[in-house]
């Protein structure tokens, strides 16, 4: 297994030094909705979730009595402690990784959840593999921001994204690594994150990103950056796996 750059490294592991913030609340109430909506219907027992950040999104899951058991697999230091200190109900595990080699033995969890991570890695199609050998069930969530106006050039920012997705090439992505997809949508982040990011130009730019998602959804991914996410099950296709 590969090793995380050294500069990635780095920079996550003094990243929530901070503790919890209100914009990662606010963000993992709709990440949570986007679980709970993507695995409607079925009977989840335990949920581990890889790349968890703060706890944020297990803090919610674990409010709404989505599963019985968390857990929670992070490369940062600083987020282990964040986590372990919220005092999540039903959190049995929080174990820090080398961002790959998740030390969890096969078929461990009903569900992996990977939100807002794929698009942070060097290797994803290595995570994702690792993600379903560990669970029967793998959530993806990731930012589309493969659009039209997406810079010509790389350039990094504090956010982390090494990688940019639009919706069919997370598709194939996701598919490349014998995950068959058994459920996708495409959402807007709630007006609650607008407001908070925007001030008075949230409702503005929050209704036109509604409104074009929903009359006219493949010229919208195109011009604004939406939420991709899927539940996926391991297909079985040898010829996905190297």
């Amino acid at each position: 297994m590969p090793s995380m750059d050294p500069n990635l490294a780095r920079h996550y592991g003094h990243y929530y030094e901070t503790g919890a913030s209100e914009w990662r609340r606010l963000g993992a109430i709709d990440k949570a909705r986007n679980i709970i909506g993507r695995c409607d219907g079925m009977d989840i027992d335990s949920v581990v979730e890889i790349g968890a950040g703060d706890g944020a999104v297990l803090h919610q899951l674990s409010g709404t009595n989505f599963a019985r058991s968390y857990s929670a697999l992070e490369v940062s230091e600083s987020a282990v402690k964040v986590i372990r200190d919220r005092g999540i109900d039903g959190l049995r595990e929080v174990t820090l990784f080398d961002g790959y080699d998740a030390p969890i033995e096969d078929g461990k969890y009903d569900l992996a959840v990977l939100s807002h991570v794929v698009e942070h890695v060097e290797h994803p199609r290595m995570l994702l593999r690792e993600a379903a050998r560990v669970a029967d069930y793998v959530y993806v969530e990731v930012p589309l921001e493969l659009k039209l106006r997406a810079p010509r050039d790389f350039k990094w920012t504090s956010t982390g994204h090494i990688n940019i997705y639009s919706s069919l090439t997370i598709r194939h992505l996701v598919q490349s690594t014998g995950l068959s997809i058994v459920e996708e949508r495409v959402t807007n982040p709630s007006f609650a994150v607008y407001r908070f990011g925007r001030g008075k130009q949230a409702l503005a730019h929050f209704a036109i990103k509604a409104t074009a998602l929903r009359i006219m959804p493949p010229i919208a991914t195109r011009l604004f950056t939406y939420h991709w996410s899927a539940l996926c099950k391991p297909s079985g296709d040898l010829l996905a796996r190297p």
